[in-house]
């Protein structure tokens, strides 16, 4: 397995990493050359770099962005313009954005093929007005009833149900992943995916390039279609100087024949299922709809697909309930809804800043990370400090140790506002979950961090008085037995920490 592995690493990984490190090189010679050449290209990157920085100050965008890439130009002003204009000047991201937004056109007037039930949810939930609101009309992700909800957690229980769901499979199976490794977990998923496909069941899957940069060999997409599986890569990551790759699709979705989908932190390797330790217990979470919400996931789904694979889908043909209605029946409503940073809305952090905003007794947060920007971290203070009952677990082992000691920077503020802070001590919680006031909740795919906020695609499903609300929360409550409180007094540290922190945190949203 080591030999493979390796195998695999040098034989594509090497060698891209080698390309960025000799175009890296050839600038540094062309800039610190000495000839006149290299004095007037030095002379135009500072140029750009004051361009680039009064750009920055007058467009509109997270005033978080606009402080950390105008402190790095300023501090690096012979590269730091050029790396603001690979960030966010390349036609192909313009394009790729062209595409998205296609994309979403087409399907948005698809959603409503289940039947939608936005006055009859805005009647019986009218203090969720604003949100089923925003998410219908404005976003484009409608509200559904006739919908079961079933929180899973941990990876394990996911696994056991999504391999029982895949078995009833009788049209198709579409999974769209952002890490996917050989293993105990992929590897049987696999094994009933190479057996649908001899029974005429069409089986996709998408995943992403970055995420399975060292998970999986290059030519991983042809080997599967050997099999029968069409796969498609996510924005493959090539030898070029071009931060485009930034954006990342780290949605997690699994749907069965349109009538089934999943969603929420779990990926498809080892750790998520604890067959391996990495971090200690690895704690994570899922929800698997059944019925009309489901076809929301097929749809962002084929929207992934069509832009991967540069095809004109006809998304209408995997609706389920063309022959019959849905059978399904369950008290409360879904709403799912996905996140681009292709636009200007900003679609996950508004679901949580909504229920924050909305909260009247508690809101009950799980978060791997905690690096948010002033609009989120007031929203929390300001309910804490209105009487909501506001408690956030985070992983007390770390994956990496700049961003944890970045969200440890913001416990001080939190914590004096009332904001209760405990570290998952068992392990690694990797969950992304609201709860609030016993009525409403989201599982989903985006962090509290600046990358799942504003430069990922994501996606999540949020519930209105479903039954998985009640579930979510007593797992909270569970986790919290097996969790250490953050005081005021821990938070104390020493000067070269502290300085340490608000220098990462100044540079969070570039992490």
């Amino acid at each position: 397995m080591r030999q493979r592995w390796l195998r695999v690493l040098f034989r594509r990984r090497m060698l891209t990493i080698l390309l960025l490190l000799l175009q890296v090189y050839f600038l540094i010679c062309l800039v610190l050359g000495g000839s006149q050449l290299s004095r007037n290209f030095s002379r135009l990157l500072t140029i750009v770099s004051i361009i680039a920085v009064l750009y920055i100050v007058s467009h509109k965008d997270k005033g978080a962005y606009k402080t950390a890439w105008a402190i790095l130009i300023l501090t690096f002003p012979l590269f730091g313009g050029l790396m603001y204009l690979l960030s966010n000047a390349q036609s192909s991201k313009w394009r790729f954005a062209k595409s998205v937004l296609h994309t979403q056109q087409k399907a948005k007037p698809l959603y409503a093929l289940p039947g939608i039930c936005y006055e009859s949810a805005t009647k019986q939930l009218p203090e969720y007005y604003p949100q089923i609101h925003y998410l219908q009309e404005y976003t484009g992700f409608p509200i559904y009833a006739d919908t079961e909800t079933h929180y899973l957690t941990p990876g394990e229980r996911k696994l056991e149900t999504l391999l029982a769901e895949l078995e009833k499979a009788e049209k198709y199976i579409f999974l769209e992943y952002f890490i996917v490794q050989e293993g105990v977990m992929w590897n049987s998923i696999l094994e009933v995916l190479k057996r649908k496909t001899t029974q005429g069941v069409t089986v996709r899957l998408i995943y992403d390039d970055m995420g399975c940069f060292l998970t999986l060999p290059k030519d991983y997409a042809k080997q599967l279609k050997k099999h029968g599986i069409q796969c498609a890569v996510f924005n493959p990551f090539r030898p070029v100087l071009t931060v485009k790759q930034n954006n990342r699709d780290h949605r997690k979705i699994a749907v069965i024949d349109g009538k089934v989908a999943f969603t929420g932190g779990i990926n498809l390797a080892d750790e998520y299922i604890n067959a391996i330790e990495k971090h200690g217990h690895w704690k994570d979470a899922a929800i698997m709809l059944k019925g009309k919400a489901a076809w929301s996931f097929t749809l962002i789904f084929l929207q992934t697909w069509e832009i991967c694979t540069h095809t004109d889908e006809d998304y209408e043909i995997f609706y389920p309930w063309k022959e019959q209605e849905c059978p399904v029946t369950a008290k409360g409503f879904v709403q799912p809804y996905a996140d681009s940073p292709m636009d200007e809305e900003n679609v996950g952090e508004h679901v949580y800043l909504h229920i924050l905003n909305n909260a009247k007794k508690y809101v009950y947060i799980n978060t791997p990370y905690l690096i948010v920007d002033d609009s989120m971290l007031s929203a929390l203070r300001l309910a804490a400090k209105s009487g909501v009952d506001i408690r956030i677990i985070t992983p007390h082992r770390w994956d990496k140790w700049w961003v944890h000691m970045t969200t440890r920077s913001y416990y001080r503020e939190l914590i004096k506002s009332g904001v209760k802070i405990y570290e998952y001590t068992n392990g690694f919680i990797h969950s992304k979950t609201f709860v609030s006031d016993d009525r409403t909740a989201t599982v989903g795919t985006t962090n509290l961090d600046f990358r799942s906020l504003y430069l990922h695609y994501e996606c999540g499903a949020l519930l209105y008085e479903a039954k998985a609300v009640m579930e979510v929360k007593e797992d909270f409550l569970q986790t919290l037995e097996i969790c250490q409180q953050v005081t005021e007094k821990d938070c104390k540290t020493n000067i070269v920490v502290h300085l340490l922190q608000d220098i990462l945190r100044l540079f969070a949203p570039l992490m």
